[in-house]
């Protein structure tokens, strides 16, 4: 069942994002070569700590941290660890905060000192990917659309789009319906209406678009070895467009 937020929900939905948005803006300058997604951790949890808030994932299904942590081809769910990320890594950071018992969940992939140009590519499309997700996220609109829209922008410029892991509602709990997968056909799927809340998190492959489980059935990495990017945002839909519950103003 999906369910639709008031105006009030939004906002409080909101505040949580703009606290997330705020790590992640700290984070740039934070992550450099030299230091450990543990590291980071830490970091986030006194963050958080300090603006009365915490991390929803830390406990969710046994998972036993703030944030995710997903390195070059650790597609998602990557554990932070005491290896140092080293120059030219690419890392994902992925976090849901609990504000007030509101949430918001954002990923967002960082360069570790001077990243190649295929990396920085990488990450260029699988942004802009996010956005034209989000442009679809119209009143109205279709699931598939944006789906659509990422997949044949992502694909036109030459990469894989994950299957295996969507975006979804978000609200009380992390994952509410519906299921937001970033592939699919224009015109198919529920629609979009007035006051769903949903993350649109493209996860983006220089290879293919197949994963593989690690042994400690969380991390999913490419089956080829090749860099993943993701980019993610909590979206509010609305009749005068969707919100970005979790943009970082610069």
């Amino acid at each position: 069942m999906i369910k639709r937020k008031s105006n009030r929900e939004i906002e409080k939905m909101k505040e949580a994002g703009e606290l997330l948005a705020s790590v992640h803006k700290e984070l740039r300058s934070f992550i450099k070569p030299g230091v450990t997604t543990m590291e980071i951790e830490q970091f986030v949890e006194r963050y958080l700590k300090k603006h009365g808030a915490t991390g929803e994932q830390k406990g969710y299904q046994g998972y036993e941290f703030t944030t995710c942590a997903s390195i070059n081809d650790e597609v998602c769910h990557g554990f932070p660890r005491k290896e140092k990320l080293e120059n030219g890594d690419i890392v994902t950071i992925d976090m849901v905060v609990n504000l007030n018992g509101f949430l918001a969940d954002s990923a967002w992939t960082h360069a570790v000192g001077t990243i190649s140009e295929e990396a920085q590519k990488l990450m260029d499309v699988t942004k802009t990917a996010l956005y034209k997700g989000i442009e679809a996220s119209q009143v109205g609109n279709r699931i598939g659309d944006i789906g659509h829209a990422i997949q044949s922008y992502a694909e036109g410029e030459g990469y894989s789009v994950v299957r295996d892991f969507t975006g979804h509602g978000i609200g009380e709990s992390i994952h509410e319906d519906p299921y937001i997968p970033h592939f699919g056909e224009a015109g198919k799927g529920a629609r979009l209406k007035d006051g769903m809340v949903i993350t649109i998190e493209p996860m983006i492959n220089i290879g293919s678009w197949k994963s593989r489980m690690d042994d400690n059935q969380w991390t999913a990495r490419t089956v080829d070895g090749t860099l993943s990017a993701q980019y993610e945002h909590t979206i509010a839909i609305t009749k005068e467009g969707p919100i970005i519950l979790t943009e970082q103003h610069d």
